[in-house]
């Protein structure tokens, strides 16, 4: 298990991109868009392959909230090799399981809500 990256929420996606772009050097890797919605880009800094995954949830959208400064921490990525294993490690301390995606009709993605509601985004990873 490692920490894969960290989810920040924008209310703004494109000046929040430009920023850590520009600001901090990171360079898009990937983005998209949520099944509720939502829209999702990950940027990654060149020299310590750190990543932030900045996301934007429109008004009216699934998990739309009042954005409140400095309370934009979104989630945490984990992978994992084993999500079962792991979710029962993340229940066992407290966690809630929330939501998951699918994929060929497995879960890849588990989504559990700790402590301050903080969601841990488990992401299965062949190669753990």
């Amino acid at each position: 298990m490692y920490l894969d990256y960290a989810g920040l929420r924008v209310t703004r996606l494109a000046p929040a991109i430009r920023f850590f772009e520009r600001g901090l050097g990171l360079v898009v890797r990937s983005r998209g868009t949520m099944g509720h919605g939502g829209k999702w880009v990950l940027l990654e800094d060149p020299r310590s392959h750190q990543r932030v995954e900045l996301n934007y949830y429109p008004p009216r959208t699934r998990y739309w909230t009042p954005f409140v400064p400095g309370e934009g921490l979104d989630h945490l990525g984990v992978r994992v090799g084993d999500l079962e294993a792991a979710g029962r490690k993340l229940t066992a301390a407290g966690a809630r399981r929330v939501s998951e995606i699918r994929s060929r009709g497995a879960p890849v993605v588990v989504y559990y809500e700790g402590p301050d509601r903080i969601w841990i985004e488990l992401i299965l990873s062949r190669t753990e």
